[in-house]
C-alpha cells in the first residue's frame, strides 16, 4: 500500500463503528419514556448483556478519552454506587425481574476503584433485580497499579471470569508523556493474583500513536507483555481529541507520530503478537488460537459492540451509570453524562436517559453490513439484505466514497460481495464509513482511521 494512500485514509477521521449509527446521531427527542416503553418488551428478545459504567479514577492519564472523574476520596464513589443501585431498581421495574442476563461488563473509568464490599453489594443488587443465567460471564476492567488482594478475592467470589488490564506501553519515555507510570512487575503481580483466583480469560490493552512512541518501543512492549500470556490483546490507536478532552492538551502534539508512523507501529505490534502465537482478530484484537474470540472469528460469528470485538451474541444491552449507552432491538439509549444530573433524575424516580436513536429498517441493514465488514473484512450484501425489503443497489449506486475506495484498490466488488483487500485491512473503518448514511454530518470528532 502506497504512502499516499496510507496518508489519505489513515489521516481520515472516522468512527470506530462500535455501533451504527454512532452516538453522534443520537437525539434528545428519544428519552426516558421511549426507553421505558422498549424495556417493557426486552425479556421477549432473549438474554441481555449489562454494562455498568464506573466513572472514577485515582489519577488522570493524559491520553484518556473516557468519561471519568478524578477523586482521591472514597465517598464520591460510594455515593455514586448507591445511585446506580437505584437505577438498577428503576430499570428492573420497567423491564420486569425475569430478564435473563448472559453477560455483565464493568467499565470506566476504573471499576476496580470500588471497595471489595461495594463490588459484592453491586453484584448482589444485579442478581436480585435480574435473572442470571447459570454460566453468565462477568468481566471487569482493571488498573493493575491499584489492584489489591481483597479486591481479587471479591472478583472471584462474584463470578468474574474475564479481566481487561490497561498496559498501553512499557516504554518509560512514553509513560512519562502520557502521565501513566506502570511497571511490568505491577502487571505481573495483577495477572498472577487473578489467575490464582480462577479468572480464566485476561486481556491486555495496548495503544500505538502515543507521544514519543517508536516502532522499537512497540516491539519491546509486546515482547514483555506476551511473556504473561494473556488470552487476548486489544490494540488501539490513540485518538487525540483535545478540543473535547482538555487534559489531552497536556500532550505535546509535535511528539505524536504521523499517519505513516502510526501504521508502522500498528503493523509491527501485529507482527510481534502473531510471532508470539496470537491470531489477528478483526481490525485490532488478537487472541490465542483456542480462545473463544478466535473461534468466533473462524466461525464468522464474531460481533462488535461498545467494548470492541466480542463473542457477546445478545441483541440487547442494558447500560447503567452516567454516560452509559444501552442497545435495545429498537435502538440506542444513553444516560446523562454529568454525575449530578444523572443522580438528580434517578432521585426523582425517572430513568436517566439523555438521548438516543430509534433504528429504521435501513439503519438495521446498514448496521449489519458495517458489522460484517469490521469483523470479517467482507460483506455479502445480498445475504445481509435478505428479508429486509431492500434492494441492495441503493447501497452501492451513486456511492462516491465506495467508488473512490475501489479506484484506489482498497476494496473489490464481485456480484454483491464486497471484500477489503488484505493489505488495506487497517483502513476498514474508512470502508465502513462508505455505508454510513450519517457520516458526512458527524463532523471531525472521530479518531484517525489508522
Amino acid at each position: 500500500m502506497s504512502d499516499d494512500l496510507i496518508a489519505k485514509y489513515g489521516d481520515a477521521r472516522v468512527p470506530r463503528y462500535t455501533s451504527y449509527p454512532t452516538a453522534a446521531a443520537f437525539s434528545a427527542a428519544v428519552g426516558p419514556d421511549e426507553y421505558a416503553g422498549n424495556l417493557a418488551h426486552i425479556a421477549a428478545a432473549g438474554p441481555v448483556s449489562v454494562y455498568l459504567h464506573v466513572p472514577f479514577c485515582r489519577s488522570i492519564c493524559w491520553y484518556c478519552g473516557c468519561h471519568t472523574t478524578i477523586t482521591r476520596q472514597d465517598a464520591p464513589v460510594a455515593d455514586y454506587l448507591d445511585v446506580m443501585k437505584e437505577e438498577i431498581e428503576l430499570v428492573s421495574f420497567a423491564a420486569g425481574n425475569d430478564v435473563p442476563v448472559k453477560y455483565v461488563h464493568f467499565g470506566g473509568g476504573t471499576p476496580s476503584v470500588m471497595k471489595p464490599q461495594e463490588f459484592s453489594a453491586l453484584m448482589a443488587k444485579l442478581r436480585s433485580a435480574f435473572t442470571f443465567e447459570a454460566k453468565a460471564g462477568v468481566a471487569v476492567e482493571i488498573d493493575p497499579r491499584t489492584l489489591v488482594a481483597p479486591m481479587i478475592d471479591a472478583l472471584a467470589e462474584n463470578g468474574v471470569d474475564r479481566a481487561s488490564l490497561g498496559v498501553q506501553s512499557y516504554d518509560p519515555i512514553v509513560q512519562a508523556g502520557i502521565k501513566r507510570l506502570q511497571s511490568f512487575e505491577q502487571t505481573e503481580r495483577a495477572v498472577a493474583g487473578l489467575r490464582s483466583a480462577g479468572v480464566s480469560s485476561i486481556n491486555f490493552d495496548l495503544i500505538y500513536g502515543l507521544p514519543k512512541q517508536t516502532v522499537q518501543s512497540c516491539i519491546e512492549t509486546v515482547r514483555l507483555a506476551a511473556e504473561l500470556r494473556p488470552e487476548r490483546f486489544a490494540v488501539f490507536g490513540y485518538a487525540h481529541i483535545s478540543a473535547f478532552k482538555k487534559h489531552q492538551r497536556l500532550i505535546d502534539e509535535a511528539s505524536l507520530p504521523d499517519a505513516k508512523q502510526r501504521n508502522e507501529q500498528a503493523e509491527v505490534i501485529a507482527e510481534e503478537l502473531q510471532k508470539a502465537g496470537y491470531l489477528r482478530i478483526g481490525l485490532d484484537h488478537f487472541a490465542l488460537p483456542n480462545d473463544q474470540l478466535a473461534l468466533a472469528a473462524r466461525n464468522r460469528t464474531l460481533r462488535r459492540n461498545f467494548q470492541g470485538y466480542t463473542t457477546d451474541d445478545c441483541d440487547s444491552l442494558i447500560g447503567l451509570g452516567a454516560s452509559a449507552i444501552g442497545r435495545l432491538p429498537a435502538g440506542y439509549m444513553q444516560n446523562h453524562v454529568p454525575l449530578g444530573l444523572y443522580a438528580e433524575r434517578i432521585a426523582f424516580g425517572v430513568l436517566p436517559t439523555a438521548k438516543g436513536y430509534l433504528l429504521s429498517e435501513e439503519d438495521k441493514l446498514r448496521a449489519r453490513v458495517i458489522e460484517r465488514l469490521m469483523c470479517d473484512f467482507e460483506a455479502d450484501l445480498g445475504q445481509l439484505s435478505s428479508g429486509s425489503g431492500f434492494d441492495t443497489g441503493f447501497l452501492v449506486e451513486r456511492n462516491d466514497r465506495l467508488g473512490e475506495l475501489m479506484a484506489d484498490g482498497v476494496v473489490t466488488i464481485s456480484g454483491e460481495r464486497i471484500v477489503v483487500c488484505e493489505e488495506a485491512r487497517f483502513m476498514v473503518r474508512a470502508v465502513a464509513a462508505a455505508f454510513d448514511a450519517y457520516f458526512s454530518s458527524h463532523g471531525h470528532t472521530h479518531s484517525k482511521a489508522a
